[in-house]
Order: C-alpha cells, then structure tokens, then sequence
C-alpha cells in the first residue's frame, strides 16, 4: 500500500485522500487520536474510523512504525560515509552479538539448573510420601 503525503497529493484530490495522507504523514498517534475524537463527538464517526484502521491496517502500515519492524540488520548496517566509523560500529555490534549469545547461554543454564533442582525435590518429596517400600511379609498378613 503506497501512502501519499499532502503536498504529493494532485489538487484535484478529495478532502478523504487529503486527510488519509495527512493522518499518514503523522503517524499512530494522529490515527489514534482522530478515532478519540470521533467516539467523544459523534459515536458513529469514531466506530467508522476504528473499522476503517482495522481494514486498511493503518495501525501496521504507517510510516513513522516502518523502521521498527524492520529486521536488526536492515535499520543498522547504513553506512554512515566514515570508513573508521562504520568500521567501529561493525565490531562493536558483532561485540555485543557475543555478549548477549553469552548472556543467553548463561540464563539457559540457570533455568537448567532450576528446573534439575526443582526436579529432585520432586522425586525427594515423592518418595517421602510414598514411605519404605514394603516387604512381602507385610503385605501376605
């Protein structure tokens, strides 16, 4: 879906596609905010305009939200036309690509050894309840 701006807009365009554009160009906040509006003066224009947005999935396709749904590698591997720069910004993010693998493994780990301990108190509560296994003796009188 292809969103124009009001100043690409042709002047023939009518005061819908102006305003579409212009809620586009301002983003969420301004969709949200006209929806409120809607509801407080007039119900029926703010039901319109909610069914509208779920429609056309406004919320997920405005311009200012494009960059955050983007993958991690598209928003920062633009260079910046410093070589040094881009340099130290390739090894620092590689850097903080081990950490946080690190960091995982590390919390993997802990929720592994939770989860064994948790496990053997389990069985150790278990056969507690159960008691001393019995004998045949006890059970033939």
């Amino acid at each position: 879906m292809t969103t124009a701006t009001p100043s690409t807009l042709p002047a023939t365009a009518g005061w819908f596609a102006r305003a579409e554009a212009w809620l586009d160009d301002k983003g969420k906040v301004a969709w949200l905010a006209a929806m409120v509006l809607g509801f407080v003066f007039f119900w029926p224009v703010g039901l319109a305009l909610l069914f509208y947005m779920i429609w056309s999935k406004r919320m997920m396709s405005c311009r200012k939200s494009r960059t955050a749904r983007m993958p991690q590698g598209f928003r920062t591997m633009r260079s910046s036309g410093n070589a040094a720069f881009d340099a130290y910004k390739a090894e620092t993010l590689r850097r903080l690509e081990e950490e946080q693998d690190g960091f995982e493994a590390f919390l993997k780990r802990l929720r592994d050894a939770r989860d064994k301990a948790e496990f053997d108190q389990f069985m150790e509560e278990r056969s507690r309840r159960a008691g001393p296994p019995a004998t045949d003796a006890e059970t033939s009188s």
